[in-house]
């Protein structure tokens, strides 16, 4: 499934694994696109994958900001339904995470599951994101490039041997389309929806994560009733990176625990 052509935008995805398998949607994080999935899906090699580049990012068109999260949640399911997939387990990253939420809340007959890596049921202020997003409009992605990485990776993120791979991706993504998503984080809360949902939920946290911390994902999956919660110590916001074997093992667990292995 290559670019896939709706009447307003055109959506990067990839669909790998069997059409009777167990189905399985990863969304990715602000900054980043489809390709931080690579080592995880390669381990699930008898599920149904699916993921995309969120609008804005990767190989996805880029439309003028600001983007809503009702325009994102959408993205993700007509791009579901595209894939003739129900019942999904759907792996969100951050703002990944919050679609997932949104998705679960909206259409139960697409979401049987959730795992919310490195999100919660908000993210930051909307004062904070509007003060990057200016930042990103007077100097572009460089000119909150240094602390975002610190906000993914700890204080010693230039030392972290996942941070290079991880640097180049979040240059490549276009000022636009990370504007455009960052708006869309800045006006989204999701507790009182969120606390609404039953669904099997695992919630992952980095030890070293200065975006989300764990303390932040913790109270989101404390909304969901009989939610997961796992801590992953010595890494930050973009596990499946940085510790990808103790991230794949986790997955695959839940997903066993669940009946969707």
């Amino acid at each position: 499934m290559p670019l896939t052509y709706f009447p307003d935008l055109r959506l990067n995805a990839e669909i790998s694994g069997p059409v009777s398998g167990p189905p399985v949607v990863f969304l990715h994080a602000l900054g980043t696109n489809l390709r931080i999935w690579d080592e995880v899906v390669a381990h699930l090699p008898k599920h149904r994958v699916l993921r995309l580049d969120m609008r804005g990012h990767g190989a996805s068109d880029v439309p003028d900001g600001p983007y809503s999260m009702g325009a994102l949640i959408h993205d993700a399911e007509r791009m579901i339904e595209k894939a003739g997939m129900k019942e999904t387990v759907v792996v969100g990253l951050s703002i990944g995470g919050l679609i997932a939420q949104g998705l679960a809340t909206k259409r139960l007959d697409l979401v049987r599951g959730m795992v919310l890596s490195n999100t919660a049921a908000r993210i930051g202020i909307a004062s904070q994101w509007q003060a990057r997003i200016e930042a990103v409009q007077t100097g572009g992605l460089t000119a909150i490039e240094d602390s975002t990485m610190e906000r993914w990776f700890g204080r010693k993120w230039r030392e972290n041997p996942a941070m290079p791979a991880l640097r180049e991706i979040f240059r490549g993504t276009e000022a636009e389309g990370w504007m455009g998503a960052a708006a869309a984080i800045a006006g989204t809360d999701f507790y009182t929806p969120t606390a609404s949902l039953t669904l099997p939920t695992l919630a992952l946290a980095g030890g070293n994560d200065g975006s989300t911390p764990p303390d932040l994902i913790r109270e989101t999956a404390d909304l969901i009733r009989g939610s997961q919660f796992h801590l992953i110590r010595g890494a930050g916001h973009i596990p499946m990176a940085e510790k990808p074997d103790e991230y794949i093992e986790i997955l695959k667990t839940f997903l066993k625990g669940i009946g969707h292995g």
